[in-house]
């Protein structure tokens, strides 16, 4: 920690480890709007956020909640499960396309890079609706892990439910 008068504090986000900076200009700098992903201790919030210089706008999200109310998914059930991030990317994207945004980049924050991890099961939602990321495709989780087998068998029931909840409110 920095105490001395010639010192310098660094910003609060990074001293806490909430943002990297270095990698947050990185994303700025080509001017596409971020597919930001986010996994909490209850859910997965998946939102499309634009760069302004007095604060981001948000375009459109989506989060495990709006998963049970709007689109079917058992309230019973894990909103940050692998079939959860997946469907919340899925209704992102059909948002966000619907509303006239067709690509993005991945900000994954500081969550780690796993492959299969919640993280790109919603990245694979997104892909899957139609939103350009661009990606490398042995980072997505399989179809298995997408439709839950590896949870519990009726789980592929709550997920085709839910994509034709997401695919007839557009």
């Amino acid at each position: 920690m920095a105490h001395g008068k010639n010192q310098r504090l660094r910003f609060k986000r990074r001293r806490e480890g909430e943002t990297d900076y270095r990698r947050r200009m990185k994303l700025l700098r080509g001017e596409t709007p971020r597919a930001v992903v986010r996994v909490s201790n209850t859910q997965t919030t998946c939102q499309l956020v634009e760069f302004n210089p007095e604060g981001d706008i948000i375009l459109a999200s989506v989060t495990g909640k709006t998963l049970v109310d709007k689109y079917s998914w058992p309230n019973d059930i894990s909103r940050k499960s692998v079939p959860a991030s997946y469907l919340t990317g899925y209704a992102l994207a059909k948002n966000a396309i619907s509303s006239g945004h067709d690509s993005a980049i991945l900000d994954i924050g500081l969550s780690a890079s796993t492959r299969g991890s919640r993280v790109f099961a919603a990245l694979r939602g997104m892909v899957d609706a139609g939103l350009e990321i661009p990606h490398g495709e042995e980072v997505l989780p399989d179809d298995g892990r997408i439709h839950g087998t590896h949870i519990d068998d009726s789980m592929a029931d709550n997920v085709k439910k839910s994509i034709k909840a997401i695919e007839g409110e557009k």
